[in-house]
């Protein structure tokens, strides 16, 4: 397949679908001036297609109003598919304006030998890493290899994933480090056992109908989380450590998918979150005693036009 300037012309020439913009407004601290305390961000995007050649388009730029143009644009990116000889090829390149680097990507997929490869690299530095991916069906499950190298720094990993359905098990391995993550789901209960020849953790998970407890312990650490459903709008979970340390979360349904989360820590900080449709707010503040200082809020809507 032969890439030319006049073929990529031709894809773009022939646009098929261009989404709606979506704007997002962000309010930080609670404080600003005017427009200076919002960052209002337009996501807009677009695909056409030519041929065998598909190609997805668009850019992230700030909405706030400036007679300087050329600063509005954050990011450009691009990505141009097709499949040659049986193997799928996505190649994308993402341009950040402020820094001035473009990332590129390139993957290539065959699903009939469940084989991919996969490059980045930069437009200036050349190629960062390579990886592959090799599946292979095992006993039942699905095993799954793939090794990796890191040419700026020179080191090599691979990771090993095994899934025999309840049971799942991942295995990474370098020169300098090993990692293996063991899960395991017996309906009601599920384990997970992480360790490294640093660290070993496990979490154990167990739900009794409206009651569910969770235990994170390691040789450093150990902490249990009991959450209750006290009826269908709310929830409290308390939260101890081994040093001391507690921390209640209470969690309010306010209908149709909205929630309001208050987690207090004592003597420590107070956190809330409140999810009403598209809009999101939280409040974090310090806490010692009654007194309550340090307050930070933030609040964000996602809108589509």
């Amino acid at each position: 397949m032969k890439f030319s300037l006049f073929a990529l012309a031709a894809v773009v020439a022939s646009a098929e679908a261009i989404s709606k913009p979506s704007l997002s407004i962000s309010v930080c601290d609670g404080n600003f001036d005017g427009v200076d305390g919002l960052d209002p961000t337009l996501n807009w995007s677009g695909s056409s297609s030519a041929g065998d050649m598909d190609l997805e388009y668009g850019v992230e730029a700030s909405a706030l109003p400036t007679t300087d143009l050329a600063s509005l644009p954050r990011k450009v990116f691009g990505t141009l598919k097709t499949n040659v000889g049986g193997w799928g090829l996505t190649a994308g390149a993402t341009r950040t304006m402020a820094s001035g680097e473009t990332d590129i990507t390139v993957d290539a997929a065959n699903d009939d030998a469940d084989l991919s490869v996969s490059l980045v690299a930069t437009a200036d530095g050349g190629v960062d890493s390579i990886s592959a991916s090799k599946g292979l069906d095992l006993d039942g499950g699905s095993l799954t290899i793939t090794p990796s190298y890191n040419l700026a720094s020179e080191e090599a990993d691979v990771v090993v994933a095994y899934d025999g359905g309840d049971t799942k098990v991942s295995l990474t391995a370098s020169v300098d480090s090993q990692e293996v993550v063991i899960n395991h789901d017996m309906g009601d209960t599920s384990v997970q056992l992480t360790a490294s020849k640093d660290a070993q953790e496990i979490v154990l998970d167990h739900s009794m109908g409206d009651t569910g407890v969770t235990l994170t312990a390691s040789a450093d650490a150990q902490e249990i989380t009991i959450s209750q459903q006290i009826d269908d709008d709310n929830k409290i979970s308390p939260t101890i450590n081994n040093s001391g340390d507690i921390s209640v979360a209470w969690e309010r349904s306010l209908g149709d998918d909205n929630s309001l989360t208050a987690t207090i820590k004592p003597d420590d900080s107070i956190a809330v979150e409140w999810k009403d449709d598209n809009w999101t707010a939280n409040i974090d503040a310090g806490l010692s005693g009654l007194d309550v200082s340090g307050v930070s809020i933030s609040a964000k809507r996602d809108v589509t036009f």
